[in-house]
C-alpha cells in the first residue's frame, strides 16, 4: 500500500508539472490564437494587460460582478514596443494558477499609418475573429499628433507606443473619417468594446474625433488649483487636493454625479439607478469633436463635459469617461480621504451605495457579460 501511494503522488506529482509546464509554455508564447486552446473556447480581449489591470479584473470576475463563464477565457493584448514589461504578466499569470489566461503580442510596428492598412493589421484580424469583445483601460494623455493637434503644454505623453497600436485597432474594428476602409464589426456588428477613460477617448480618436487637452483650462478657465477646488464639485474630473502634496493619503480620483442623455440606449445600465449616478473620475482631458458615429450618451451635470459615448451603428460599443473598474467600489470595508487632514475616512457604497451609484457601475459590467453564457 505504501508503494502504491508513494507511485501516486509521483504521479500526481508529475501531472501537476506537466500542466505547470504547459502553462507556462503557452503564457511565455504569448501568440495564444496559434494555440489548441483557442480554437476550444470563446474570449474576451484585455488591452494593456498590466499586473494592475489584469488583478482588477480578476477581482471582478471572482466577486460575479463580471460575470465571465467557465467557457471563456481572458487573453490580454498588447504591443512589444509598450512603456511597460508584460514579462511581469506572464509570471503574474503563472503564478496565479489560472489556466484561462493568456496573452498575445503584436510584434509588428504600425509605422506611419496607423488609420489604414499597416503591419499590425493581420494582428488585428485574427484577434478580432477570435473574441467576442474587448476592453480598454485608461491611462496617459494621448499624443495629440494622433488628431491632428499641437501639443498642451499640459499634456504628457509617456507610452507613445500603446497609443498608437490602441488607436489604429479601435480604427480598424469601428471605422472613422480618416478613410473608407470597412470597419471589422461589419462581420460582427454585436461586438462587445468596453472603453474606460483613456479607453474612451481613445474610441473619440480613433474614430476621427478630437480632444479637449486640459479641462479646467480650456472649458472653465480656470488657471489654478485653488480656483478649480472652490468651482462646483460636479465640474470637477479628478482629485486636484493632491496637487498640494501636503496628504500623500487622499485617493486618486473624484467623485462626482454625470447626467445621462440617452437613457433609452443604456437602459439596462440604469435599471436600478439614479438619473444622476455618482462616478469616480480621474482625468484632465475629454472628448471634443465627435468621432464618425459616436453619440454622446451621457455628460457631466452642465453639459459641458462628455462621460459617456455609444455608437449609432454598432449597438454594444461603450466608452465611459469614468472608472467603473477599481475594486473598492464594490468593498464595504475599504476606506479612503478625499480631502487632507480629513478624521473620519469614507467608503464608496457607504456614500454612494445602492442607486446612487454602485448599481450603475455594476450593472456596466453586467451589460459586459450579457449573451457571454450563450455557448
Amino acid at each position: 500500500m505504501k508503494f502504491y501511494n508513494i507511485t501516486g503522488n509521483i504521479m500526481k506529482r508529475l501531472r501537476i508539472g506537466i500542466f505547470l509546464l504547459i502553462l507556462s509554455f503557452t503564457a511565455s508564447a504569448q501568440h495564444y490564437f496559434e494555440t489548441q486552446e483557442a480554437k476550444l473556447k470563446r474570449c474576451i480581449v484585455l488591452m494593456n494587460p498590466t499586473i494592475n489591470n489584469l488583478k482588477t479584473m480578476f477581482f471582478l470576475i471572482d466577486n460575479r460582478i463580471f460575470d465571465l463563464p467557465d467557457h471563456y477565457n481572458l487573453v490580454g493584448f498588447y504591443h512589444q514596443a509598450q512603456a511597460y514589461d508584460f514579462n511581469q504578466s506572464l509570471d503574474f499569470i503563472v503564478a496565479s494558477g489560472r489556466s484561462n489566461v493568456f496573452l498575445q503580442v503584436c510584434e509588428d510596428n504600425t509605422g506611419s499609418v496607423v488609420f489604414g492598412e499597416n503591419p499590425c493589421s493581420d494582428d488585428f484580424r485574427v484577434v478580432f475573429t477570435g473574441s467576442d469583445g474587448v476592453v480598454f483601460f485608461g491611462g496617459p494623455d494621448i499624443p495629440p499628433v494622433l488628431y491632428g493637434s499641437k501639443t498642451n503644454l499640459l499634456t504628457v505623453v509617456s507610452d507613445y507606443y500603446r497609443h498608437t497600436f490602441e488607436a489604429s485597432f479601435l480604427f480598424h474594428l469601428l471605422g472613422g473619417y480618416q478613410s473608407e476602409s470597412e470597419p471589422l464589426l461589419e462581420q460582427k456588428p454585436e461586438y462587445k468594446i468596453l472603453g474606460i477613460c483613456l479607453g474612451m477617448q481613445t474610441i473619440n480618436v480613433a474614430t476621427g474625433g478630437t480632444l479637449i487637452q486640459d479641462i479646467p483650462t480650456e472649458i472653465y478657465h480656470q488657471k489654478t488649483v485653488d480656483e478649480v477646488l472652490a468651482a462646483a464639485e460636479d465640474s470637477r474630473h479628478r482629485n486636484y487636493y493632491t496637487n498640494y502634496g501636503t496628504d500623500e493619503e487622499l485617493i486618486w480620483g473624484h467623485f462626482h454625479k454625470i447626467s445621462i442623455t440617452a437613457s433609452g440606449r443604456l437602459q439596462s445600465i440604469m435599471n436600478g439607478s439614479g438619473s444622476q449616478p455618482f462616478v469616480l473620475s480621474s482625468h484632465h482631458q475629454g472628448a471634443d469633436r465627435l468621432g464618425k458615429g459616436l453619440l454622446v450618451a451621457a455628460t457631466s451635470t452642465d453639459g459641458r463635459i462628455v462621460e459617456a459615448l455609444i455608437h449609432d451603428r454598432y449597438p454594444n460599443v461603450l466608452g465611459v469617461q469614468f472608472h467603473p473598474e477599481p475594486m473598492f467600489l464594490y468593498q464595504q470595508d475599504y476606506t479612503f480621504k478625499s480631502v487632507p487632514n480629513q478624521t473620519e475616512p469614507d467608503t464608496y457604497i457607504g456614500l454612494y451605495g445602492g442607486e446612487k451609484g454602485e448599481t450603475f457601475n455594476r450593472n456596466i459590467w453586467k451589460w459586459l457579460a450579457d449573451g457571454l453564457w450563450q455557448e
